[in-house]
């Protein structure tokens, strides 16, 4: 069964910094295209950044230059972090597989005050 868990989420001031990390299990993490997403009160998930199983990246105009995505395999982990952060990021991020699987993790929690 796939299980994915966030966890580096936080509270910080626009303009900071964090790092989000997402441990995966129950899939050939190696071969699996990965992403994270957010969704923000009242609005859609959306994805903001993917990598694929070769280490080809993607982001979202959003967050483009200031969002970096990653992967270890050996750990089966994928990685965001996340700089020059703005209110407009403050969501919860969840990753999960392109495409994505039905069930998700339980997210992390990024807000950020202006």
């Amino acid at each position: 069964q796939v299980q994915l868990a966030e966890s580096g989420g936080g509270v910080v001031e626009a303009g900071g910094s964090l790092r989000l990390s997402c441990a995966a299990s129950g899939l050939t993490f190696s071969s699996a295209d990965m992403a994270w997403f957010r969704q923000a009160p009242g609005k859609e998930r959306e994805l903001v950044a993917r990598i694929s199983h070769g280490g080809i990246t993607d982001y979202a105009d959003s967050v483009k230059g200031r969002f970096t995505i990653s992967r270890d395999n050996a750990k089966n982990a994928v990685y965001l972090q996340m700089n020059s952060l703005k209110p407009g990021d403050t969501a919860v991020y969840y990753c999960n597989r392109v495409p994505s699987f039905a069930s998700w993790g339980q997210g992390a929690q990024v807000t950020v005050s202006s």
